[in-house]
């Protein structure tokens, strides 16, 4: 599992810091996680293949989450693209980017497939054969989802050495991968567990950004492998996180303490802040693996 951030800084863009953007990159699946202005170059400069791109998810219609996708669109479109392009995002979008191609003209190639979204009750938005991705319900200004992809359960891993000592003919490997038990050459039943081995613990990763502090979430976020929560304020501002509902950095261990989750990374922060360490410093007063999203950073969790 691959995180890669395009943007993490809240409201404007300026000429160090982008608006929220970031890839996942999952299971052979590229996911893109809201779209700020300039999405596209940070693509491009994060060295992510546009045609990977399959999937987007809008978190809300904010314009530090949202406005780049117009361009990008536009952009694929004048690549030449065939794929369809998903976009799950609240009720609304559709309406804004076909009205944007209405009036300029620029239907695309490709098939743009929205799926609206206006539950808020967390939801199953999508799943292959080895990911599954669930909206987070959450508390800003206007309506708003976090995404939670989960991998799902591998196959098991053959002991090949355990596997030819136990005479299984090659026929029965499928169904020992599936976790079956098979007889052998004489038609003795063997235990799967005796000649296979515990696949990979599946990964799973919770994006929340924006929101008030909430516990809410916590019963579905509870002990993924990585959160990432918005910490847009410091503890001495939370007088202003509270009325624009987002989150301090303090807060936002507090979720994942109570949610056990591995690892949090803070971001979404003012650019009222020079010091971003500040944020760290404040979140491992509560949680102590805490590490802080920068544009371009890259996060591999094997």
């Amino acid at each position: 599992m691959k995180l890669t951030i395009l943007g993490c800084y809240s409201a404007t863009p300026q000429v160090n810091t982008n608006p929220t953007a970031q890839v996942l990159e999952i299971k052979n699946n590229t996911f893109l996680i809201d779209c700020g202005e300039g999405t596209q170059v940070e693509l491009r400069r994060n060295k992510v293949k546009f045609s990977r791109v399959k999937h987007i998810f809008i978190s809300h219609l904010h314009g530090d989450h949202c406005f780049g996708l117009a361009g990008l669109i536009s952009t694929f479109n004048l690549l030449t693209r065939e794929t369809d392009l998903h976009i799950y995002a609240p009720k609304g979008l559709k309406e804004v980017i076909i009205m944007q191609m209405k009036l300029s003209n620029s239907w695309t190639n490709y098939q743009l497939i929205f799926h609206e979204l206006a539950s808020k009750s967390s939801e199953l938005i999508y799943e292959d054969e080895k990911v599954e991705v669930h909206t987070i319900p959450l508390d800003h200004r206007i309506y708003t989802n976090g995404f939670l992809f989960k991998e799902k359960e591998g196959e098991r891993k053959l002991d090949m050495n355990a596997v030819l000592n136990a005479d299984i003919d090659v026929a029965y490997y499928r169904k020992l991968k599936q976790g079956a038990d098979v007889p052998d050459n004489e038609g003795n039943i063997v235990n799967n567990s005796l000649v296979t081995k515990n696949p990979k613990p599946a990964k799973s990763y919770a994006f929340c950004s924006d929101t008030a502090y909430s516990e809410s979430i916590i019963p579905i976020i509870k002990e993924v492998d990585v959160l990432y929560h918005e910490s847009t304020f410091l503890e001495k501002n939370e007088d202003l996180a509270k009325p624009t509902k987002h989150s301090t950095a303090k807060q936002a261990a507090t979720i994942a303490e109570k949610a056990n989750v591995g690892t949090l990374i803070l971001g979404h922060y003012s650019t009222r802040y020079d010091n971003l360490s500040v944020f760290k410093t404040e979140a491992e007063v509560v949680f102590s693996n805490v590490e802080l999203a920068r544009d371009g950073k890259v996060f591999n969790f094997d």
